[in-house]
């Protein structure tokens, strides 16, 4: 039979392009710059923010579908629509907080908001990837661009390092993810997801023979996505990268590819692995192992963060033990019944994340040096009588990130909690309470430092109109979120991405 090209019908494009326009903006973002003077790079920043609004409304307007394109590897539900409204409210708020930090720290190049614009389209492709092949390709997407920005202090010894840590580190997992696709497509005879949950529902890998081909693929394809959200022990990059690389870049990437690796790392064990279970069990034989990460995730994060002396490494580890939180809620999606029901912890955690964790980024770099030093915890005593305001909200968001009820942080926990225990996982619930009164303890130290320590407190010069319109703006989405945590649920009540009930 001759090859016959798809058509466009088959291809289904019209849902795509919330993803599509982003990246073909990014193209376009990178020669249009070549026309705007260096003096002026701010107007490149006004247009990746345009091409940020272009997809976000796209992305509304597709909202409440559900149908596929590229013959089924390219998703297009609420689950995917919820995570592309949390990566791009982070991409604008990046590009925000970077307008000014790039020109005072002589940063300012055109090539650092396309390459914004070409990760966020990357974290989006996760989100609607229905095939390990399309997870790939949106991997490196995400990544390659990161490792890029990281670096992008050059010849800052820190920033060279961040990069090059990050790169070789991530050409590792993504080695590791490559090697576990391999293996399931050996398992199963396909890497579409739905294809692979029917080939284990059938029977028909229990009847090749192939049960551990494919749990070796599943834990491969574990360690590679472990490493992108910085599960532990796969975390090790974090607090070097986190530490070297610009500010806004650690801050986007804080929340940027931790949201994309969940993506995906949901995707796969809810839509294509619900049902590898060895003996007829009701859960999952991942959930176990996915268990033990996230306990090790919450234990080494927050344990290791009380120690830390740097903002942006106790940033990091406090990155860590979240991505713990989370994890908790994917191993909860491995009981029967519950799979919908963590997800949408789980992205109502992130979304609650992305908010609080920005801000805090977004107070570091207020006060911050032009040269990339002054990001050490003593810099913040005193803060409550040189800047009140912004000692105050920088207050709010460490109470978020306790999990102190009225704040975003708070709800995010709840749910995520609820969904563990109703899953039968009590004990990683009570190490998850356990872990967040340990994480109290460096939080409100920062409070201490800016109220109750003596100093004249930092001027806080990189609080420009912008960063302060980033922090108001990530202080609104916190408290709102927190008294008014019905307007993520709405949002999140129509998710439902697991195959069985």
């Amino acid at each position: 039979m001759p090859f016959q090209a798809p058509t466009l019908a088959d291809l289904n494009l019209a849902y795509t392009w919330p993803v599509a326009s982003l990246a073909l903006g990014a193209t376009i973002l990178l020669l249009v710059d070549l026309f705007v003077p260096k003096d002026r790079k701010h107007i490149t920043a006004w247009l990746a923010v345009a091409g940020l609004a272009v997809s976000f409304v796209l992305n509304l307007g597709a909202y409440n579908v559900v149908d596929e394109a590229y013959f089924g590897m390219f998703n297009i539900d609420p689950f995917s629509a919820f995570l592309n409204i949390v990566v791009l409210l982070a991409a604008f708020i990046s590009v925000l907080i970077s307008i000014d930090y790039v020109k005072r720290t002589g940063l300012e190049r055109g090539e650092y908001y396309a390459l914004i614009l070409f990760t966020t389209s990357g974290i989006m492709l996760m989100g609607h990837a229905n095939d390990l092949v399309v997870v790939f390709v949106a991997l490196e997407l995400l990544s390659i661009p990161l490792y890029i920005l990281a670096a992008l202090r050059y010849p800052d010894p820190k920033s060279e390092e961040s990069g090059m840590k990050y790169l070789v580190l991530g050409a590792f997992a993504s080695a590791f993810f490559v090697f576990g696709a391999a293996l399931i497509y050996g398992a199963t005879g396909t890497t579409g997801f739905p294809q692979i949950f029917a080939s284990i529902e059938n029977g028909i890998v229990s009847a090749n023979g192939s049960e551990t081909l494919l749990l070796i693929g599943t834990a491969l394809v574990l360690v590679g996505l472990g490493f992108k959200v910085a599960a532990v022990p796969f975390h090790m990059w974090t607090p070097d990268v986190y530490e070297g690389a610009p500010t806004p870049v650690t801050a986007f990437m804080s929340v940027g590819a931790k949201v994309g690796g969940f993506a995906a790392l949901l995707r796969i064990m809810i839509v294509a692995l619900p049902t590898l279970a060895i003996g007829g069990s009701e859960v999952a034989t991942w959930q176990t192992t996915v268990a033990l990460l996230a306990a090790a995730t919450l234990i080494l994060g927050n344990v290791v963060a009380i120690v830390q002396t740097n903002i942006k490494r106790l940033l990091a580890y406090s990155s860590i033990a979240h991505a713990g939180y989370i994890l908790m809620a994917v191993a909860a999606a491995g009981t029967t019944g519950m799979a919908d029901q963590a997800a949408q912890s789980a992205l109502i955690y992130m979304m609650a994340y992305m908010f609080t964790n920005l801000g805090a980024f977004a107070v570091a770099l207020a006060i911050e040096r032009d040269d990339g030093t002054g990001t050490e915890m003593d810099r913040f005593v005193g803060l409550s009588r040189s800047k009140p305001v912004l000692a105050a909200i920088m207050a709010v968001f460490m109470l978020s990130l306790t999990g102190i009820p009225l704040t975003a942080g708070f709800m995010g926990k709840w749910l995520v909690f609820q969904a563990t225990l109703e899953s039968g996982l009590t004990w990683l619930a009570i190490i998850g309470v356990l872990t967040s009164v340990v994480s109290a303890y460096y939080y409100v130290g920062i409070i201490v430092r800016m109220y109750l320590q003596d100093g004249e407190g930092d001027p806080a010069v990189g609080a420009t109109p912008y960063v302060n319109w980033a922090v108001y703006l990530t202080f609104a989405g916190t408290i709102i979120l927190g008294i008014f945590p019905a307007l993520m649920l709405n949002l999140a009540t129509p998710i439902a991405i697991a195959l069985v009930p």
